[in-house]
Formats: C-alpha cells, sequence, structure tokens
C-alpha cells in the first residue's frame, strides 16, 4: 500500500490540481494536508480579509474531498515539522506540492526536500499549478527573465499549455486525525462586504463571467462604475481556480474582450516570473531611481483613510477597506497619488494593499506598486496619473464616487471630481476635507527629485 502526502499550499481545489491528480495517479492512498504556517505568519502576510477567505476555501475543499471519499488533514504550526509528522504516522513515501516564486515558497521547498530525504519520503514540485505558464517557461535568449510584458506576452501566447488535469473521481485516505477547520466567524476585523470564498464560489463566479459578461471586458475594465471586471482574482490568489483553465476556457469565446481577459491572465504570469528572477524585488526596488522618499505621516493617514480631498483617490480607497478589493484602475490611480503625487515610499502603500486585499499576492502586489512607482518595469517610470482627469475619463457621471463617498453624492456633475471649485457657502456644507497637496506643486516636487 502506497501513500502520498498532498500539500496544499496556493492551489486550494480539486478541478485541474496536477498536485492532486499526480498523488491520486501514483499512490493507493493520499493525505490531502493544509498547514497553517508559522511562517507565513511571522512574514505578515496572514491579513483578517485572506484568513477569513482561506477559512472558507479550506471548508469548501474538505467537503469536495468528502464527496469523494476522503477528508482534508489540517494542521497548525513549522510547515516542515507538520509534513514530516504525517509522513512519519502515515509511512509516506512521497509529498507532493505546487511551485511558488517567492524566497519563501523557495527556502520551504528546500527545507522540505532536505528534511524528508532521511525519512525516505522523495519530493515532487509542480509547475504550472498556480500560474497558467511556469517562471521558467519563456525566457529570452540573453536573460533569465522578461523585463518588458510586450515581448514577454508575444512569446507567452505562442507557448502551448499543459493539458488540463483529470479531477479525481474518489480519495482514499489512510487513517489520520483530520485535525480542525478554521471558521471565518471567527476571524476578526473582516471587512464587511468581503466575498465568499472556495472553489465553489470561484467556478460559479468563473460560469457566469464566461456566459457572457468577458464579452464586454474590452470596452468596459476601466469603467470604475461599471464594475465590469471579473472579480476572480482571490480565487486566483487562492488556487480555488486554475489559472491554466481559466485562460483555455477565455480563448475558446474568441471574442475582443476574452482576449483582453487573457492578456491580464498574463501579467500575473509575467509578475511570478520576475519574482522568481528577482525574489528581493518583494521589498527592494527592481530598478533603483534614488529616490529619498517622504515621509509625512499626516498625508499618509488621509490616503490610507479615503480623506485626501480628492474623490477619486478616495472613494477608492473606501472600497478597498469595506471590501477587502478595488477596481484595478483605482489600484494604479492611489498608487500613483501616494508614490508620485505624495511622493511617499511605495512599500508603505504595498504594505497598506496587503494588509487588506483578499488576492493581496506578494507577486502582483509588490510588483505592480513598483510598475506605478517606476521602480519596477515599466517603460514610463515617469509618468503621473492625475485623478482629477482619471476621475472624469473613467467616472465621467461621479458615480463610482458618489458610491463610496457619499458626503459628495448630491453634488452636480461637474462638480463631483473637483468639489473645491464650489462656492464658498456650498463647500463648507461638506463634510469633505480640502486636497492634502496641490497637483501641481506634488508633481513638480517629484519631477525634481526624479531629475525628468
Amino acid at each position: 500500500m502506497t501513500v502520498s502526502v498532498v500539500l496544499f499550499t496556493s492551489d486550494l481545489r480539486l478541478h485541474d490540481n496536477p498536485v492532486l491528480s499526480a498523488a491520486v495517479r501514483g499512490s493507493d492512498q493520499v493525505v490531502p494536508l493544509f498547514v497553517d504556517d508559522d511562517g507565513v505568519r511571522a512574514a505578515g502576510f496572514d491579513a483578517p480579509n485572506r484568513r477569513a477567505f482561506l477559512a472558507d476555501c479550506l471548508t469548501d475543499l474538505d467537503a469536495g474531498l468528502r464527496s469523494r471519499g476522503g477528508h482534508l488533514v489540517v494542521r497548525g504550526g513549522d510547515v516542515v515539522r507538520e509534513v514530516c509528522a504525517v509522513v512519519t504516522s502515515v509511512g509516506a513515501d512521497r509529498v507532493h506540492v505546487a511551485s511558488g516564486v517567492s524566497g519563501y515558497a523557495a527556502r520551504r521547498e528546500e527545507r522540505l526536500r532536505e528534511a524528508l530525504e532521511p525519512l525516505g519520503c522523495g519530493l515532487s514540485v509542480h509547475d504550472a499549478v498556480v500560474t497558467a505558464l511556469a517562471p521558467g517557461a519563456v525566457v529570452p535568449a540573453d536573460r533569465d527573465h522578461y523585463t518588458v510584458f510586450t515581448p514577454y506576452f508575444r512569446r507567452w501566447s505562442q507557448e502551448g499549455l499543459r493539458e488540463v488535469a483529470p479531477t479525481p473521481r474518489k480519495i482514499s485516505v489512510p487513517k489520520v486525525a483530520a485535525g480542525s477547520l478554521p471558521r471565518r466567524a471567527s476571524v476578526k476585523g473582516v471587512s464587511p462586504a468581503l466575498v465568499e470564498g472556495g472553489e465553489t464560489a470561484g467556478r460559479k463566479r468563473l460560469r457566469q463571467w464566461l456566459a457572457g459578461p468577458v464579452s464586454g471586458y474590452e470596452d468596459g475594465h476601466d469603467d470604475l462604475a461599471g464594475d465590469a471586471t471579473s472579480r476572480l482574482s482571490p480565487f486566483l490568489h487562492f488556487g480555488a481556480l486554475s489559472a491554466v483553465e481559466l485562460v483555455r476556457l477565455a480563448r475558446r469565446e474568441d471574442s475582443p474582450g476574452a482576449h483582453a481577459f487573457v492578456r491580464q491572465l498574463a501579467w500575473r504570469d509575467f509578475h511570478h516570473q520576475v519574482l522568481a528572477a528577482r525574489p528581493a524585488a518583494a521589498h527592494r526596488d527592481y530598478r533603483p531611481r534614488g529616490d529619498r522618499w517622504r515621509d509625512e505621516e499626516r498625508e499618509i493617514t488621509a490616503w490610507r483613510d479615503g480623506r485626501t480631498g480628492y474623490p477619486l483617490v478616495d472613494a477608492a480607497m473606501r472600497q478597498l477597506a469595506h471590501e477587502g478589493w478595488m477596481h484595478n484602475r483605482g489600484r494604479m490611480l492611489v498608487a500613483s497619488f501616494l508614490t508620485k503625487t505624495l511622493y511617499a515610499d511605495w512599500r508603505t502603500g504595498a504594505r497598506h494593499f496587503l494588509d487588506l486585499l483578499v488576492d493581496g499576492d506578494v507577486a502582483n502586489n509588490q510588483l505592480n506598486w513598483q510598475w506605478v512607482a517606476g521602480t519596477g518595469t515599466d517603460t514610463r517610470p515617469n509618468r503621473v496619473l492625475n485623478p482629477v482627469i482619471q476621475g472624469k475619463r473613467f467616472d465621467p457621471e461621479g458615480a463610482y464616487v458618489k458610491r463610496w463617498v457619499p458626503e459628495l453624492a448630491d453634488l452636480e456633475r461637474k462638480f463631483v471630481h473637483e468639489p473645491w471649485k464650489l462656492k464658498e457657502a456650498d463647500r463648507a456644507g461638506l463634510d469633505y476635507p480640502e486636497p492634502v497637496v496641490d497637483l501641481a506643486e506634488g508633481r513638480a516636487r517629484f519631477e525634481r527629485a526624479r531629475g525628468a
């Protein structure tokens, strides 16, 4: 009787999971294991919104396993110690795990390999589980990774994807204590409108997305009030949905919207391949610009609280606090405002996002922040997004602002993005702050600092 352990990490699903599929195919019995890892908590990634969503994912995963004759085994503590304990207790000869791109994931893999060897247990690491293509699947001729998205996307689009892994019909688990599943209700500090997690919820949302809305994605993805994005990013982050399956299904749609959606999935892979090659980019400038960031706590607090006096910035920040999620156009705008208008360190913003975002992924979050800050892969590192212009372009009626900044709900369209232009008496009646900084002054200060 052969036994394998499946260590679930960022692949909390049954459909198209090469890790689980390989283990079931290669062993008589399988232990589906999740370790509530002390290392993740110590690294500061154990935020309430993600912990609550994770609890949903694990509950749903356990239900799916039970419907196939198995169950999820949950442990807590050091991941290597707990894996080795399970391996020893069931006599497993192999552990299967998905590859990761962070420095922590690389160290986890190395520690597992070293600890399992004396136990006579092998380690199988599976690529293209978290991303559509493995980080090293396409590389330029002269470097270990692509530094610009467009040539990467060209190669990425030409590369064949792996086949979708079969979903196991039956899973046999040896006698082992299941442990306790975490519960969303026990998590404190969760955003009020946090979405439900889990593969079942994710696949339902995916079906709805592909049934129609995806066709309008190219034209509508920047419409802040229209909310025309897929909102699948949390499910991708936790692996409740497969990136490979998403790309394959979207390509079948063969519409401009579907192609634009696939391009966004490629951006996700792009950032993972950058971080895999340069793990330090999670906390260091990918391309240093000699910045001497300002640290004005009053301005940073106003930004965090959605009280900058710039309606579109404030609307996006309040959406983040309420939902644990933010529209992608809003993410770009608030990041530009913090790093270029306020000239504050991108790491300050990235940390706040990771404290709240349910889809807070170290590769996409950190490298998107660096892209906007001009220290990453953007080929126009000194571009500055103007919140007034962005508002008039992507929220022309002010509906998004009025939804999230109710103080401005009664303003005429012409004032909603520039409330400071109201008559003084009307302005005084609003419980809304004056702009924390003049846009022209902020831009000039940034350009002087950058020598732009």
